[in-house]
């Protein structure tokens, strides 16, 4: 077969594939006659801004195919790897005629809008080559190499030139050389001046948590991205890539150790000399059968649970933005939430519809999910905007059902278990790549909320190694790493809601909190709300609970009563976080004042053991104040916004306090009441209530 090709080859005949260059002539004349609603050509404009040296890719919508020709649209869908060549062609073609470019630029397509989107499970070999559009989480990017789509390469023995060999994934030399008095097969030097080389980025996407089916491990898959679509996805991202699945040969697997790394039939023999034929099992291209999946991704689009369409980067939005975004009966929907005076008693009974009670933490995690807003000084020191809150309580007490709702209502949420996590696992590890046997840096929990919130469950069974790696994020909102020659810092600019235990359980009143909570000082100050629940016996709580669950168990729908749905609090919540509230001069007094206080108190001695108060506290009164300004989209920060703050931080504060005061004195009561219950246990008196 080499021989055929070789002589085919040589004499300059290429075989012609009609249907790809029908393809190409039709997707051509697309290019010239498709029309916007205005009667303009649609892709002029794109096209000519192909001449700019940065630009080499044309954005083609899949809609726009379908209007103008059906048959062309589905050719394209079902045979896209093989046109795939000649679309870029007739871009190429298209952007010559309407503009003066350079003979040797390349140009690529990329399609947009496809309508069908599959999971990942659903990628098999029967999908190879057709234009799919897949969605998943990026979980590792790589660094952008060049790489070689067609070379160039010289004749070691004859010094012929052999131009334009297509490279397929793996690099691939000429069959032979086109002299045809020269017999050389295997001895070719390339020459990289006349090579065309392109901009390759690997990205490794994994099956998100929603997409899972029940007792499985979600899969990931590569995806190379080229051209101007590289470092367009950043770790962490959901994103939606448009392209075709193709199969290319297993590099790791003939790397194995022990698997002799020989992909050819042909054997040299000692002399240097070729033999052709097979020698032994090894020699029988037995690697050559190990292929794997991938995809190559011609473009890539944000996936936006909010809105079901493209997100414009947290960093670019404007309000203006958003409200294109939105449909009229969205809009008004936003509008008359702003106006609702009675707004954060019901966004806390909507975000929420299923826990009783808890109200103050509830009002901290709605506060922490509307965030102060970030500022940056002269010297360029970030002050963080994200508000951390730690809820710490009894068993039973819905720590957990909290950082549920949160994971499932905020569009970046990264739910982890303290204890099953180490400190790469939440920030960043450094892990050498199975091809290139290069470091890369693989994104932890931490780096994968950016612009989001971790919820990070059973916080006092982490640890205290691990603890310490959240340090930096929880203040700063960076992570540094120094490892195997990789030195890196990251952005972790995301809140942090943690639950956690007390010591032995249950939380003992007659201790201060830091005996309760097995938490250091640096951490806990590192929170802008610190919730103590406690499982109290009340009569009337304990009836009014015991309704709910029961209603909630009985009728699980009609129970829960919403003011707002989840969608107008997401829109909502994106509008209002728009908003970079000012703080006004009485404001600031009012600030100033409320923290004298609270440093006066907490140096009187009487409560000294239960928690300090640092400008941190000053800090979060400040964010907090924000918030508030932000849910009620002012772009002021009023008194009684402060107010609201300042009770909050006052109330997660007390609560701690209340106990130590209380019980200090009170301990031979509460000895006795233990003896009691101890007896009542035992069988001897009633338990008292």
């Amino acid at each position: 077969m080499d021989v055929g090709e070789a002589a085919a080859g040589a004499a300059g005949q290429q075989l012609k594939d009609e249907l790809a260059e029908k393809c190409q002539k039709l997707f051509q004349d697309f290019l010239e006659e498709f029309q916007n609603s205005d009667g303009e050509v649609k892709y002029l404009h794109d096209a000519e801004e192909l001449i700019r040296p940065e630009r080499n890719t044309l954005a083609v919508s899949f809609v726009d195919l379908e209007l103008y020709n059906q048959q062309l649209a589905t050719t394209i869908q079902e045979e896209f790897y093989r046109v795939y060549p000649h679309l870029c062609r007739a871009v190429r073609n298209f952007a010559r005629d309407h503009g003066n470019i350079p003979q040797n630029k390349e140009f690529y397509v990329a399609i947009q809008d496809l309508p069908a989107r599959h999971k990942i499970r659903e990628m098999t070999s029967a999908r190879i080559g057709t234009l799919l559009r897949i969605s998943g989480q990026v979980v590792r990017t790589h660094p952008v190499h060049p790489e070689l789509v067609s070379g160039t390469f010289m004749c070691l023995d004859c010094q012929t030139v052999v131009k334009d060999v297509e490279q397929q994934f793996k690099y691939t030399q000429p069959n032979i050389c086109r002299n045809p008095v020269c017999a050389n097969r295997r001895r070719f030097m390339l020459d990289t001046n006349k090579s065309r080389f392109v901009d390759f980025q690997k990205v490794r996407i994994q099956e998100t948590q929603a997409e899972l089916p029940r007792g499985s491990i979600p899969r990931s898959v590569e995806v190379i991205l080229r051209a101007e679509a590289v470092e367009s996805a950043q770790a962490g991202d959901r994103c939606d890539f448009t392209g075709m699945l193709i199969v290319v040969p297993d590099v790791s697997q003939l790397t194995t150790p022990g698997i002799r790394a020989e992909t050819g039939s042909r054997v040299s023999s000692a002399a240097g000399y070729e033999t052709e034929g097979v020698r032994g099992l090894r020699a029988l291209g037995v690697r050559d059968l190990s292929y794997r999946l991938a995809f190559l991704a011609c473009s890539l689009a944000q996936t936006n649970p909010r809105f079901g369409g493209k997100e414009l980067r947290e960093e670019e939005q404007t309000a203006e933005s958003i409200k294109n975004q939105m449909t009229v009966q969205e809009w008004e929907k936003v509008f008359e939430m702003s106006q609702d005076k009675n707004l954060y008693h019901n966004l806390c009974t909507s975000l929420f519809p299923t826990i009783y009670g808890n109200d103050e933490v509830k009002r901290g995690v709605l506060l922490m999910l509307f965030g102060g807003v970030p500022k940056t000084t002269m010297e360029r020191t970030s002050l963080r905007g994200d508000i951390n809150v730690c809820i710490v309580g009894d068993p039973s007490t819905a720590k957990s059902q909290f950082l549920k709702h949160v994971e499932e209502f905020s569009p970046r949420a990264v739910y982890t278990s303290g204890k099953a996590s180490t400190a790469a696992g939440l920030t960043a590890a450094v892990v050498r790549d199975e091809e290139s046997h290069e470091f890369v840096i693989e994104a932890g929990a931490l780096m994968l909320a950016d612009n989001g919130v971790c919820c990070i469950d059973e916080f006092d069974k982490m640890d205290t190694r691990d603890q310490v790696a959240i340090h930096e994020a929880m203040e700063q909102q960076t992570i540094s790493i120094t490892k195997a020659g990789v030195k890196a810092t990251l952005n972790a600019r995301t809140s942090i809601l943690a639950a956690a235990n007390p010591v032995g359980g249950r939380y003992d009143r007659s201790k201060s909190l830091k005996q309760n909570v097995n938490l250091t000082a640096p951490i806990m100050s590192r929170f802008d709300l610190f919730f103590i629940l406690v499982d109290e016996c009340n009569e009337v709580t304990d009836y009014a609970i015991a309704r709910r669950i029961v209603d909630l168990h009985s009728r699980i729908q009609d129970s829960v009563d919403r003011m707002y749905s989840l969608d107008d609090i997401r829109r909502y919540l994106l509008f209002a976080r728009q908003f970079k509230p000012k703080i006004s001069k009485e404001s600031e007094d009012f600030i100033v004042e409320q923290y004298r206080r609270l440093r006066q108190r907490d140096g009187s001695g009487v409560t000294k053991s239960a928690w300090r108060i640092t400008v941190r506290q000053l800090e979060s009164m400040i964010r907090l104040s924000e918030s508030m300004a932000r849910m009620h989209c002012c772009d002021e920060v009023q008194p009684k916004h402060v107010k609201e703050a300042f009770r909050l931080l006052n109330k997660s504060i007390i609560r701690v306090e209340t106990p130590d005061v209380n019980f200090d004195q009170d301990d031979e009561g509460v000895e006795e009441m233990e003896q009691e219950v101890q007896e009542g246990i035992n069988g001897h008196s009633d338990i008292p209530n």
